[in-house]
């Protein structure tokens, strides 16, 4: 009994340390769940008919944004996995909402497994990008710092269309 006992108590002790180990990288991982959510919401929920919409002449369209974040979302992960971003140029290249959506959320699936890949360990390792030296969690945090960024622009965006954010919907 006491050996089982035992076995059971270093069993539990070490799925705890397992769960704890990576504690940056899940936090990461779960800061860019809740942005990922809200863009790919806010990308669905906008009508067609608004997404050449521009507040002024001199800012990107709805549209252009939804493709912007695919395209930085492809560029941030590839270079944490070390490799070319398989797609890109959706920003300039998609004018549709199906496509732009469908882009959006090829992006941030291709992110997810980055995202749940990434250990501490691992995310300590060092890359370069934009000229500089950066850990890899540093890089995944520029990616959902920089979507964050824009979400914030969607939201004003579907303000003035007199729409409700995905972040402000009731729960």
């Amino acid at each position: 009994m006491k050996i089982q006992l035992g076995l059971l108590t270093a069993a539990c002790a070490g799925a705890l340390c397992a769960q704890t180990a990576n504690t940056l990288s899940m936090d990461t991982k779960g800061m860019f769940d809740g942005v990922k959510n809200n863009i790919v919401k806010a990308a669905e929920k906008m009508p067609e008919e608004n997404y050449a919409f521009k507040p002024v002449d001199t800012v990107r369209s709805f549209g252009q944004l939804v493709g912007h974040l695919a395209d930085a979302n492809y560029m941030f992960c590839a270079a944490v996995k070390g490799e070319k971003a398989p797609a890109g140029g959706i920003e300039k290249g998609k004018t549709s909402k199906a496509d732009l959506v469908q882009g959006l959320k090829d992006a941030t699936a291709y992110c997810d497994s980055v995202y749940a890949g990434m250990s501490d360990g691992a995310g300590a390792e060092k890359i370069k990008l934009f000229g500089r030296e950066r850990s890899k969690l540093s890089v995944l945090n520029l990616n959902t710092s920089h979507s964050n960024e824009h979400y914030g622009n969607i939201v004003t965006y579907m303000r003035i269309k007199g729409l409700v954010p995905p972040s402000s919907e009731g729960r």
